[in-house]
């Protein structure tokens, strides 16, 4: 027996993410590290906690294992709950057969069930690839107040930059009157960030009429939400103010990374009073050594620090050896950085062994590409690898001895 819920939330995290390469060939984008201890995924989850929504489904498909192991029954994010709690929603085979999610609203299709389980009266649809920090609760009374059929979270973002994003044009009472996927010429720069409230009778029959449609790509923004907008129904924005990045791409990565240094960062991980949950392996204490040096940088749980560490965000585990000098990258869990090496500019992946001398990356500088190492790689001495590389298993078996001294 399920409790009647007000809110179901229901989290999108089945992306392949394939414009983050490496770091995505064998894990899902919402897995992804970040910040040095927490992943992706931990900031809706946490959103929801922290907005007292406490039913959360997670949508997965690609490359599952470790996103479905991390989340495992939610207890770090205080929804290990009896009767609600996260639950993880792969696609399944039905009676009419397996179906993978087509599109967004395909996905959403596929759980009614689970939605209906708790009765409730709204459905907080999320991306599992965001990186904020959102009251739900405030966005779901802005669509009580306002009679709304479905109220959509929307940025306001640079004119000039608006034909990248779905954009909203609302009166004056923030009622949207239109919608544009990528305007060539937005009449407006209220754009769409994923993230819809739904009244959840709305919600069915339109996910409904969508799945029938053989003409459909079943995806929210591309379908839906035109489709109520035809039909008249009452459909409102919801303005954020706050820092939101959309981490798809290896630039936004390490962009957002980069936002949480400094002593007045962009994003700042350390509010107490809305706290960003993520579950951790339990790690020693960092340890500066005598020849260390660590400027504007994030330095995670288990560190081991003997070089020159500058402007980085450094995961659990992560060693520099004597004489390493590492600046403007991201080095994510139990990376060894050799003695004398250096890294500029990069993203490093987990159980990555940095030779004695190598050089990864470039400085960064105008024209300068970020330089991307994928995990578990044991990188010989004396290893260059240019900027903008995405280096995986098959690009060091092709590395002559000459490139490698």
């Amino acid at each position: 027996m399920y409790k009647k819920t007000e809110c179901v939330a229901m989290l999108l995290a089945g992306g392949q993410g394939s414009r983050l390469y490496a770091l995505t060939e064998k894990t899902a984008k919402p897995a992804v590290a970040f910040g040095g201890k927490y992943r992706i995924i931990d900031f809706p989850m946490s959103n929801c906690v922290n907005s007292g929504i406490y039913t959360v489904g997670v949508l997965t498909q690609y490359q599952p294992l470790v996103l479905n192991e991390y989340i495992g029954k939610g207890g770090p994010w205080d929804l290990d709950r009896a009767n609600s709690g996260v639950t993880v929603l792969p696609p399944y085979q039905a009676k009419g057969g397996a179906d993978w999610y087509k599109g967004t609203a395909n996905a959403i299709y596929q759980n009614l069930d689970f939605i209906n389980r708790y009765d409730p009266d709204y459905v907080l649809v999320l991306s599992g690839d965001h990186i904020y920090k959102m009251d739900y609760s405030l966005m779901l009374k802005a669509h009580k107040s306002s009679g709304a059929d479905a109220t959509i979270a929307v940025l306001e973002v640079p004119i000039e930059e608006a034909s990248r994003f779905g954009i909203m044009n609302t009166d004056e009472n923030l009622k949207i009157v239109e919608f544009e996927e990528k305007p060539a010429h937005p009449k407006s720069n209220k754009a769409s960030m994923g993230i819809y409230i739904f009244s959840k009778d709305v919600l069915e029959k339109y996910l409904i009429d969508d799945e029938k449609n053989p003409n459909s790509s079943n995806d929210f923004g591309k379908d839906v939400i035109p489709a109520m907008l035809r039909d008249g129904l009452r459909l409102f924005a919801y303005p954020f103010k706050g820092y939101w990045k959309d981490v798809g791409t290896i630039d936004s990565l390490w962009e957002a990374n980069m936002d949480l240094l400094g002593s007045n960062p962009v994003f700042s991980l350390r509010d107490r009073d809305f706290r960003i949950f993520s579950r951790n392996d339990s790690r020693p204490p960092h340890r500066m050594g005598e020849s260390a040096r660590v400027i504007n940088s994030l330095v995670t749980e288990g560190c081991d620090i003997e070089g020159v560490v500058q402007n980085c965000v450094l995961s659990g585990g992560v060693k520099v050896e004597r004489g390493a000098f590492i600046k403007d990258s991201v080095i994510l869990s139990d990376v060894v950085i050799g003695e004398g090496a250096t890294v500029n500019y990069s993203i490093i992946d987990s159980n990555v062994k940095v030779g004695a001398g190598s050089v990864i990356g470039k400085a960064k500088g105008e024209g300068t590409k970020v330089t991307v190492v994928a995990g578990g790689l044991d990188i010989k001495d004396g290893t260059v690898v240019p900027d903008g590389v995405m280096a995986d298993k098959k690009y060091f078996d092709g590395l002559t001895v000459k490139e490698e001294l």
